[in-house]
């Protein structure tokens, strides 16, 4: 059997505050852009502490996804992976903005377009290799947003 347990158990600081903000992105076309930094720095800015931070893109042709940072190779096989899900080379019927878009919807689908993220101490909670991508679905720039709402201390 597997074992399950608890750890680190707090409470959060009181009372709690709201802050929106929205991150502008021009992507380079199909692939990864981390925005770990400039979420991070925003974070870091507004003197965080302990709360949750919802990330939310304002896009149904890209998305947003926490993976690997280490090897570039583990976001390349994705990139091929979607590709093969979501071929552009489809019978699809919605084709007025091109060839790439029904397909990027389809990937949209499949990844997310909202992240919730855990803040504590002031950083971003995340795992050894892990760091917050904006995925760009589509073969060519495009200028994309992002919603943030945190709440917390």
């Amino acid at each position: 059997m597997s074992r399950i347990e608890i750890k680190n158990e707090h409470q959060l600081g009181a009372p709690a505050r709201q802050v929106v903000a929205s991150l502008d992105i021009d992507s380079r076309g199909i692939g990864f852009t981390d925005i770990t930094p400039a979420v991070g720095a925003w974070i870091e800015k507004q003197g965080f502490h302990d709360g949750l931070l919802a990330l939310l893109i304002m896009h149904t042709s890209a998305s947003l996804t926490i993976q690997e940072n280490a090897d570039p190779d583990v976001r390349a096989d994705l990139m091929d992976a979607l590709a093969r899900m979501a071929p552009e080379s489809a019978p699809w019927r919605h084709t007025s903005e091109g060839p790439d878009d029904m397909p990027a919807h389809v990937k949209s689908a499949l990844t997310d377009t909202s992240l919730a993220l855990p803040v504590r101490r002031g950083k971003l909670v995340l795992g050894t290799w892990q760091a917050v991508y904006l995925v760009e679905h589509r073969q060519h720039a495009h200028a994309r947003s992002v919603q943030m709402h945190y709440v917390g201390s």
